[in-house]
């Protein structure tokens, strides 16, 4: 479920010149693919890792060169992606989950989506598995961070699209190269919700509920080269800081996230213009400060040479980064990678939180009062006794819709340490009287 963006057969018919004739159009074609209405029954995540190739020093965690790539492609064979092998098959594995890589070395998992998060989370717990012997092959190793305070920020991916990146991002601070290769999250993937009004509540909860969820799984106080400054989630600080008109949209004021998200969209800069792949440049670089909407109007007829077509702009869509993001399913960005196999404690507390509308109108109730509150929850996270007690509040509720009794310890003991005050990285307390 991941960051694909899937179409129907209607939103092809036409011509792309057609499809692309007015701002009008473009919005509704956005609002097409990035919100499939239908029941919410499935639940998708993305797992991801920061890598290490050798042996580690006793100075850190990451303290050990990033893998070659070659290595890497070695390492991974027929699940190989291509962007680090152009000829692989890339399959998936035997779990239904793509291997892919992020700019620094990070590597990731993206789930099948399932109708059930335990089967999602035992199939991803056995693909993970798999993946760590196939890359101990190569001595590469995963490493279950979410931040590498380490080592300098390393772009190993030389593909035009994050070139283009860092140069967009280098303009704006220090952040987006860190962030490019130097964080890993856990992402969750549900449906947006059976028709418009769902969908609406769906988004708002989980817009909502996101500074508290952000702060009772963050886990990255360090890392390396950020400006000084105490964070409870340095790797959610990067994004939060980075570039505001990509990573931070007034999305808590939306009442029809479906027509918002089209504008909201098309008013974002361009990261990136695509070349033809048998062309001379490899420079993508984008004129500063145009939006998708000034390619779409002839603004930039002379710096680009041509009027963008469906292909442009679904590239577009996956060049935005918000806290959620809209890709069909709602994707929801704002989780730190967690420690071992604690990542299936976010995934059963985002399926019981958004199990029934009732419990979705009951969490967003509980989360009101953090609406907006980002930066607070990434720089405080649970030292804040307001964030605290929504955190465990939400926690809480979670519980008590658990789909089964294991799950329901899993999140009763994350509400315990959240309680507490502890990170999902320190030692959680135990069972209180």
């Amino acid at each position: 479920m991941a960051v694909t963006l899937e179409h129907s057969e209607s939103a092809r018919r036409a011509p792309a010149s057609e499809q692309l004739s007015s701002r009008a159009a473009a919005e509704a074609y956005i609002g097409g693919v990035c919100f499939k209405v239908g029941p919410p029954t499935l639940i998708g995540a993305e797992l991801e890792w920061l890598t290490v190739q050798g042996e580690c020093s006793a100075s850190g965690p990451t303290a050990a060169p990033r893998p070659r790539l070659a290595a890497l492609a070695i390492a991974l064979g027929p699940y190989a992606p291509r962007s680090i092998a152009p000829d692989s098959p890339a399959l998936s594995l035997p779990g239904g989950s793509r291997v892919t890589m992020e700019p620094g070395g990070q590597i990731e998992l993206s789930s099948a989506p399932f109708a059930d998060a335990a089967e999602l989370c035992d199939r991803l717990r056995d693909d993970a598995r798999l993946l760590r012997n196939l890359l101990e092959s190569q001595s590469i190793r995963t490493v279950s961070i979410a931040c590498d305070a380490d080592r300098h920020p390393e772009r190993l991916l030389r593909l035009p699209r994050y070139r283009a990146m860092e140069e967009s991002f280098a303009g704006i601070g220090p952040f987006g190269k860190l962030m490019m290769c130097n964080t890993a999250a856990t992402q969750v993937s549900v449906d947006a919700g059976a028709d418009v009004a769902e969908v609406a509540t769906r988004w708002a909860a989980l817009y909502t509920m996101g500074p508290a969820l952000l702060a009772a799984f963050a886990c990255s106080p360090a890392l390396h080269g950020t400006p000084v400054g105490e964070w409870a989630s340095q790797r959610m600080r990067t994004w939060l800081r980075l570039d505001h008109a990509r990573t931070r949209p007034s999305a808590e004021s939306w009442t029809d996230p479906v027509a918002a998200y089209g504008r909201w969209a098309l008013d974002v800069p361009l990261l990136c213009v695509r070349r033809p792949e048998n062309g001379d440049s490899d420079d993508w670089a984008a004129p500063p400060g145009a939006t998708f909407a000034d390619w779409l109007c002839g603004a930039l007829d002379d710096e680009i040479g041509r009027r963008p077509d469906l292909d442009d702009l679904d590239y577009h869509l996956t060049t935005l980064f918000p806290p959620v993001r809209a890709s069909g399913h709602l994707e929801i960005r704002y989780l730190d990678a967690q420690p071992d196999d604690s990542w299936t404690v976010p995934i059963h507390a985002v399926d019981a939180l958004l199990s029934t509308p009732a419990v979705v109108a009951e969490a967003t109730a509980i989360a009101a009062p953090l609406t907006g509150r980002w930066l607070d929850a990434a720089r405080w996270g649970l030292a804040d006794p307001q964030i605290r007690g929504v955190a465990v509040d939400l926690l809480e509720l979670a519980a008590a819709h658990a789909r089964t009794s294991a799950t329901r310890a899993e999140l009763d003991e994350a509400s315990r340490r959240c309680r507490g005050g502890h990170t999902p990285t320190e030692a959680p307390p135990g069972p209180q009287s």
